[in-house]
């Protein structure tokens, strides 16, 4: 098996990237072997440990790589986006990514205890962004990280879920429900100086404390784990 046209004419590692992520998508996990790689790409094994270190760290680079592209293809969204839609439009995108690269998405999303591989870390620095939007708005129920843990959490089930089913069989409302129960359970239908409790207000308080200038750095501090523990109580 030989690397596309337009990658034999790069570098070794980018020839190495091209032939690993072909493997992939072609045979899985288990096609990918520093021996089919270094064939694909015409590099030696060496070459192979040199530049990424091991199979594992040349894994997480064709993960990389792949959210990368496919980062590139999304535009940003509009300052006036409602930030909750700004959610459903990031949640349906990662779904549409997950079962168009199921063996991609699964190296993405492969359980490590204790650590997160470097390409699902890249994930939820986008989600974190798109929950920090809505708790500016006012609109978020609960503390910013347990928001962007279950987003995260629920999505990454779902769509692994779908990719294991058989594609004719898949129900891809099973998504849309899943989207929408988690939407229900972190934010508030308006903002949250009409929506009575501490929790909201907390939270809504906790995302712009940033732009306070009436603080110095120390009490800052102080207020964001004053607002951080008034976010984490039981409702």
């Amino acid at each position: 098996m030989q690397v596309d046209e337009g990658a034999a004419g790069s570098g070794p590692r980018e020839r190495i990237l091209a032939a690993t992520a072909k493997l992939l998508a072609e045979g899985g996990r288990e096609a990918v072997s520093t021996r089919a790689v270094g064939t694909a790409a015409g590099v030696q094994a060496p070459t192979i440990y040199r530049l990424f270190g091991d199979k594992q760290g040349l894994l997480d680079a064709v993960a990389a790589e792949g959210f990368a592209t496919y980062l590139s293809t999304k535009s940003t969204p509009e300052p006036d986006t409602d930030p909750v839609d700004d959610l459903r439009a990031g949640w349906d995108e990662h779904l549409q990514f997950g079962l168009a690269n199921p063996a991609l998405y699964m190296l993405m999303c492969e359980p490590r205890p204790g650590a997160m591989p470097p390409a699902a870390a890249a994930g939820i620095e986008i989600l974190a962004a798109r929950v920090h939007r809505i708790a500016e708005a006012g609109r978020l129920r609960v503390g910013e990280e347990r928001a962007v843990q279950l987003v995260h959490a629920a999505g990454s089930g779902t769509t692994i879920a779908l990719i294991a089913m058989p594609e004719a069989a898949r129900d891809l409302e099973l998504s849309v429900m899943a989207r929408e129960a988690v939407i229900a359970a972190i934010t508030t239908d308006a903002p949250a100086p009409s929506a009575p409790g501490p929790v909201g207000a907390a939270v809504a308080l906790r995302a712009v404390l940033p732009q306070t200038t009436a603080l110095t750095e120390p009490e800052r501090g102080l207020m964001r784990e004053w607002l951080d523990r008034i976010a984490a109580a039981p409702r």
